[in-house]
């Protein structure tokens, strides 16, 4: 299958989803925190787009999060089971086009190619590379995340019942955490502001209007909720449900319809949201501490 053709059928998957969840505030990627963040067979991370769609196929399948290549898991002496199907994702390589064979005028652009990658799940030998559960107490894991939020050292002002981010005066307003149903939700709510917090003019300069037009804002608040998903997938953390999705349905759904790779851009541009926290932060994963050059 080609790319193009891969972002197209994942997005119609992801809108259906969308679309069947949608009275329930539910979101297909809330459900990235159970699984935790997706990893190559060789500890090697997979990012943005690949990131959500194998953390969305192992939720929906109760898989692990490591995955490879069919000769992937034959390097490790692992054999794919017959009549597994495996899933495709999609490898970025720069390309650089010379204009009129000049080196000083030289088109850089991104090229995606479709591959297929397997879960430890569906491959013979495939559990010991399986990653051990989190077994720390959600106490432990709440605790980190109070401690990255205070050294990515955002201005964050509580109280009142509204989280948001304020452009303007540079300001995340967040509720007090006794006002959550879970404490978990607290901090994956902070993780969506400090998302909206990371497009400051200072930081990542994050504007969206000339990829999305009048539906920068709404592609915006997908960004912002990609990011959540992905932050609560490195703590292991539950992402909560906010009824405030309902006004922001109509502007995404509108998104991924008319542009199959309008997911791509939102995706990478929470990847690098996150990425943005993590190094404020200072915080790194284990299971992502290698780069790779999956988007």
């Amino acid at each position: 299958m080609k790319a193009n053709d891969l972002f197209e059928n994942v997005t119609n998957d992801l809108v259906a989803a969308i679309e069947s969840g949608a009275k329930d505030w539910k979101m297909p990627w809330h459900r990235l925190g159970t699984v935790g963040l997706p990893h190559s067979v060789d500890g090697r991370p997979y990012r943005g787009w690949n990131a959500l769609v194998l953390s969305m196929v192992a939720a929906d399948r109760g898989w692990s999060s490591t995955w490879a290549t069919y000769r992937g898991w034959q390097r490790h002496d692992c054999q794919v089971r017959k009549g597994e199907r495996g899933t495709q994702v999609v490898l970025w390589k720069p390309i650089e086009n010379k204009t009129d064979g000049d080196d000083a005028n030289v088109k850089r652009s991104m090229f995606a190619r479709a591959f297929t990658v397997f879960a430890a799940d569906q491959v013979d030998g495939g559990d010991r590379f399986a990653p051990s559960p989190d077994e720390r107490p959600a106490t432990e894991r709440i605790s980190e995340a109070e401690r990255y939020f205070e050294r990515v050292s955002a201005e964050v002002v509580t109280g009142g019942d509204q989280a948001c981010y304020v452009p303007s005066l540079d300001q995340i307003r967040l509720p007090h955490v006794d006002q959550f149903d879970q404490a978990e939700h607290y901090y994956s709510t902070a993780a969506h502001e400090h998302a909206h917090w990371t497009g400051h003019a200072s930081r990542l300069d994050r504007d969206l209007s000339g990829r999305f037009g009048d539906h920068a804002y709404g592609a915006e608040e997908l960004v912002a909720e990609l990011s959540a998903a992905f932050w609560c997938a490195q703590f292991g953390l539950e992402q909560a449900t906010s009824r405030d999705h309902a006004a922001y349905l109509g502007d995404w759904l509108a998104i991924l319809k008319s542009d199959t790779r309008a997911l791509v851009t939102a995706c990478s541009k929470a990847q690098h949201a996150v990425d943005f926290l993590n190094q404020q932060a200072g915080w790194t994963a284990t299971a992502t501490s290698a780069d790779d050059q999956v988007a």
